[in-house]
């Protein structure tokens, strides 16, 4: 998830352990320790724009690395907090923050090597949207309340909350994937594999897509917390295997380990975009829930196989994206769609 809201969720996992007087000293380490695997961000390369989306989410984010981490990271601490905590204590708030980061960061779904080294699966649950403020914004609130009556009632209000909270975001995507095998079968097809993701700021509007023999079908489902749910009919497009993605590259180039790569970081999720000549998608994220327009990719250049391959991010919604997005979020029923 976002930086916020893991120094939010360290801070209450911190201060819910902290006695009254270690209250402020907890929060500063929880606070610090919630948001240190993320320094993977500066894994990066001039030369290999891979690099980083390779590392993001991998060792720093491991379950095996958290008593290490924990360790390094209350030691430096330390210094500054020794007057209100003892070295096990500072440990112990360390532990429990950064024990957090992994585990939410696999329940969005972008995916988390969070049992590194021991295999390189990706744990992505999606059952939490990466940046959801109905998540962050309460257990702020709840964490600034506890430093301002130096209590940890309400950090163990704030997890209750955050347990609440992802346990219906857990039953949303069941239902959403319970909605998209209905629609895969009202179509005559029995998916290879289906997958429901969070949109952004939410846990209603799901991007659904399906995988036949041949084919991805991507379509948008929202599942409302009560009540009816409603599929926005998308589009399909070719799966791509990594030999059909080459397009000319020779096995001993950097390209093609770079084409690897980028199939195992998009879980095979690989498909020719339409206008983008010469570029691969990553077909788990897109603009808006139903459309094949992709959020980022790689462009292959065979004149240059020497070199890497370009990655780039395509981020901007424009005016249209934006209100297309808002009126599925909110259930228009005068756009294309099947309800249930």
């Amino acid at each position: 998830m976002d930086p916020l809201s893991h120094a939010v969720t360290g801070a209450a996992l911190a201060q819910s352990a902290a006695r009254r007087k270690e209250v402020v000293a907890a929060t500063v380490v929880g606070v610090l320790a919630g948001m240190f695997p993320d320094v993977d961000i500066f894994i990066r390369s001039e030369t290999d724009p891979l690099l980083n989306i390779e590392y993001h989410r991998q060792f720093t984010h491991a379950l095996i690395m958290v008593p290490v981490f924990a360790l390094l990271l209350s030691g430096a601490l330390h210094l500054f907090v020794r007057r209100w905590l003892s070295f096990g204590r500072s440990y112990l708030f360390s532990f429990l923050a950064l024990l957090h980061h992994g585990i939410l960061d696999a329940m969005t779904s972008y995916g988390t090597h969070l049992f590194w080294p021991f295999t390189d699966r990706r744990e992505s649950w999606s059952i939490v949207a990466v940046v959801d403020p109905l998540y962050t914004l309460p257990i702020l609130l709840l964490v600034i309340v506890g430093l301002l009556r130096r209590s940890p009632v309400p950090a163990r209000i704030a997890l209750l909350f955050a347990a609440a909270f992802l346990s219906l975001g857990a039953l949303q995507t069941h239902r959403a994937k319970l909605a998209g095998y209905e629609l895969a079968a009202s179509r005559g097809h029995e998916p290879v594999r289906l997958e429901a993701k969070p949109t952004v700021f939410n846990n209603i509007l799901f991007r659904l897509i399906y995988e036949t023999d041949d084919r991805f079908y991507v379509d948008a489902v929202r599942v409302n917390w009560w009540g009816n749910t409603m599929v926005y009919e998308g589009a399909s497009t070719d799966r791509l295997s990594v030999e059909e993605a080459r397009q000319g590259i020779p096995e001993d180039s950097p390209q093609y380990t770079d084409i690897q790569r980028f199939a195992f970081f998009s879980d095979d999720y690989l498909y020719l975009p339409s206008g983008l000549n010469g570029t691969i998608g990553d077909l788990r994220y897109a603009l808006l829930p139903d459309s094949l327009e992709p959020l980022w990719v790689i462009e292959l250049n065979p004149e240059r196989p020497e070199g890497h391959v370009d990655y780039r991010v395509a981020r901007d919604f424009g005016e249209t994206e934006l209100e297309r997005f808002r009126r599925m979020l909110l259930g228009d029923r005068n756009l294309d769609q099947n309800t249930e």
